[in-house]
Parts: structure tokens; sequence; C-alpha cells
């Protein structure tokens, strides 16, 4: 597994780079958010680690140019402790955050998380194999094998946890998922943020897959409850 950590704190990167490496992992570093794009666009990773504040383009910005050319699992690292830098930062199109200063075992079981949910380990895509390898709802097709999504006859982007969440509504149509529910069985760990991390989810599925975003049609809201898919 290949992960690429970029922060502007080289004390900080030092000690991530440390510890991922003694868990097995290759490590690439970088120290700004111009590298970050060069490094993900010249290096196919399994994971980025992002700061949120760097110079030249902070992690905001390069979260949203990596998007535009993969999917990788990130989680963007921000010392800001408001509720709306989170938001954005999952809004840019990141997998996960930590607030600053963090623990750096939360920090390997969050990573352990993503990249067991991302279909990248042979366990896991032995497990796709074996399973039903597409399911289709309406205008909807999830290839789980492959992990593509087809929305209305073309392929759609989906990040990780995007397709993660889409995949377990479309297995359990009309069944109503909490907030919670939701964190723990799709973060795949004790999720330490707030529930609007599923409503942003959501919200991001709803723009690449409803054919009137205004009206969503699959995804609904069970108000006071959760969502669900529309049988």
């Amino acid at each position: 597994m290949k992960i690429l950590v970029v922060d502007d704190e080289k004390v900080l990167v030092k000690g991530i780079s440390f510890n991922l490496r003694n868990e097995g992992y290759e490590v690439d570093v970088g120290y700004d958010g111009e590298q970050a794009v060069e490094l993900a666009r010249a290096t196919q990773y399994d994971l980025i680690v992002l700061d949120l504040m760097m110079p030249k383009i902070d992690g905001l910005q390069a979260c949203i140019k990596i998007r535009e050319f993969s999917n990788v699992p990130i989680i963007i690292l921000t010392a800001k402790g408001e509720d709306a830098d989170k938001i954005i930062g999952l809004e840019s199109g990141a997998d996960d955050y930590m607030t600053k200063p963090f623990n750096i075992l939360e920090l390997k079981a969050r990573i352990r998380a993503l990249l067991r949910r991302s279909g990248m380990t042979a366990a896991t895509q032995k497990e796709e194999q074996e399973s039903s390898e597409m399911l289709t709802h309406g205008h909807v097709t999830l290839d789980l094998a492959k992990r593509v999504a087809i929305v209305d006859g073309k392929m759609v982007d989906l990040t990780v946890k995007e397709f993660d969440l889409l995949a377990l509504l479309m297995r359990n149509p009309g069944r109503v998922y909490s907030r919670e529910n939701l964190l723990d069985l799709v973060w795949g760990y004790e999720y330490q943020g707030d529930y609007r991390t599923v409503d942003v989810h959501v919200r991001r599925l709803r723009e690449k897959i409803e054919l009137d975003t205004a009206n969503p049609q699959l995804i609904r809201t069970k108000w006071g409850v959760g969502y669900y898919l529309k049988q």
C-alpha cells in the first residue's frame, strides 16, 4: 500500500511517515498543495493524507484538483475546529477529516478503515466478486467488482465513501438508516465527527445520481430519522 502525506509542518510529516512505514506502508511526502497535486497526478496512491492550511495552494484547492482526475481516498488534517471548515473539506471531496492535535493511533485506524473500504485489498475484491456483482435501481447501476457507477447510461465518478454509501442503500431498498447507523456501517469505525458528515455525502451523491436534485427520487429523507433508497 502506498500513501502520500502532505503537510507544511515537516516535523509532523516526519512523525506520520515514520509511524506509517512501521506499519508496512510505502510513504511519499510533500510540503505544499502544489506538490500534493503533482505527486497525486504522477503516482497511483492508495490513500492521501492532506493538510488543510498549506502554502501555494491550500488543502481544499488541492483536494478539488485531485478529484478532477482521481478518486483516491483522502483524509484532511486541519488545525481549525469550526464545523464549517470540516464541512467545506468534505464538500471539496475528502472522505474524512481529523482535527489537530490528533492521536496517531486514531489516524492509523482511520487509514486502515478507508483502505479496507476502498476495495483495493485483495480480500475485499474477492468478497465483492463473490457477491452479486451488479446492483441496479432505476437509472443507476453499480458494478461492485469494478467499483463503477453507471447513471442513465453514463459512467459517473464516485469517491470511496460515496460508492459504499450508495451500495449499502441499493442493497437494502426501503430500509431507513439513521445517520449513526450509516457512520458505523460505511465509515467502519467509531466516528468522532458529527452526523453532518453523512448529510454532506448524501448531498454529493444526489448531485451525481439524481435526475432532478431539487426533487430527489432515489435517496429519500425520513425526517427526524435518516435516509433510505426508495423502493
